[in-house]
């Protein structure tokens, strides 16, 4: 479900005009996360740490409502609820993009998960179904680097404003303390500096619990 905002009441609708027109309208940053409980609590509960941090993010971003802005048709949708299409790595080395329903319950996401991983690792190509909705995020880990800044390849005639969050290397530090680097996209037409501080603060929360 959506609705859809009143521009001429929304504070940022001059905002959204004006960054909507770039040729480049994503920002992003890169900050280093905490995710030592994270890890300790998916081995705990026998999840892997791939779909709790997964679920974590969701949770997040389902929690910011400028996350669950899109544009669409120059207007802006306000949907319910954000899943994920996130991209699986094959053991031939290539990957598919997937597509995973947010559930605030970790065991029901998990299996849904699970099942969709094992259909994409089985599935040959890169669509490896349609994907007709905006209401997504684009999710991506890149376990071999730990990158401390990250870009994407894009197409600027694709009308495109789901945000895109990446993942790097997990440093596991003297202390035992564990750390990833977590790459955050966003369209400035639909999210700014503050917006992405509150998505990130709020993931860091998640994945403390």
């Amino acid at each position: 479900m959506k609705t859809y905002l009143d521009l001429d009441t929304w504070p940022r609708t001059e905002h959204f005009h004006f960054f909507r027109q770039f040729d480049e309208p994503f920002w992003g940053a890169v900050v280093e996360v905490d995710c030592t409980r994270a890890y300790e609590n998916a081995k705990a509960h026998n999840v892997p740490f791939f779909i709790w941090y997964l679920h974590q993010t969701l949770t997040a971003v389902n929690a910011i409502e400028a996350c669950r802005y899109r544009i669409e048709d120059q207007q802006v949708a306000v949907y319910d609820r954000v899943d994920v299409s996130a991209t699986i790595m094959r053991e031939d080395g290539s990957f598919g993009f997937s597509y995973m329903k947010y559930h605030q319950d970790i065991a029901v996401f998990s299996k849904r998960c699970l099942t969709e991983i094992d259909r994409v690792k089985n599935t040959p190509g890169l669509f490896t179904r349609t994907f007709d909705m905006a209401n997504l995020i684009h999710f991506s880990a890149v376990p071999w680097v730990n990158f401390t800044s990250l870009s994407h390849a894009r197409s600027f005639s694709f009308p495109d404003s789901c945000p895109k969050i990446s993942f790097g290397k997990m440093t596991v530090h003297p202390d035992g303390k564990r750390t990833m680097p977590m790459s955050v996209h966003v369209h400035h037409a639909l999210m700014d500096g503050l917006h992405v501080g509150q998505l990130i603060d709020r993931f860091q929360a998640e994945m403390n619990r």
